[in-house]
């Protein structure tokens, strides 16, 4: 079953980069304290999540931060490695965090798995956006169809706050 408002969130763990280098975090800990808008994209660098998805929110976070959101982080079936690259190429700075699912294992906790197997891509996450307050759902929104930024783009989440 997919997550939905009302349920809290997986607790797995997850990597991110710091200057030691790639280090395990646990979604509850980053994800569950305050305000969050957690954003999940099917792969770091692919056409959708690098032109359009990843820079709305990077270009509001400031918008996010003033209707109340403490942290806005993004989630991607990629390694810490490539998740800190696409970072630093799209210039993310602290304005959102960059959370690596290099397993799957939020995704397929969440429900949100996506079979890019088609495309060479394996299993990887729906594009979804969610509000987290205090490690439980309150929005989530879906894209039926993984390339669209609708549902789960920053102005749709914006209007939702």
């Amino acid at each position: 079953m997919a997550l939905s408002a009302g349920d809290t969130i997986p607790d797995v763990t997850l990597m991110t980069m710091t200057a030691d280098g790639p280090t395990p975090v646990q979604s509850s800990s980053v994800l569950g304290t305050g305000t969050v808008v957690l954003f999940g994209v099917p792969g770091a660098f692919t056409p959708a999540c690098s032109d359009h998805h990843l820079p709305g929110y990077v270009l509001r976070a400031d918008d996010l931060k003033a209707k109340g959101v403490d942290t806005v982080a993004c989630i991607a079936v990629n390694d810490a490695f490539v998740m800190n690259a696409w970072g630093e190429a799209r210039d993310t700075g602290d304005a959102v965090l960059m959370l690596a699912d290099g397993n799957g294992d939020f995704a397929k906790a969440a429900g949100l798995e996506l079979d890019g197997s088609g495309f060479g891509l394996g299993t990887r996450s729906q594009r979804f956006a969610a509000i987290i307050k205090d490690g439980v759902v309150s929005e989530i929104g879906v894209e039926d169809v993984p390339t669209n930024v609708g549902v789960s783009g920053v102005e749709s989440v914006l209007e939702k706050l």
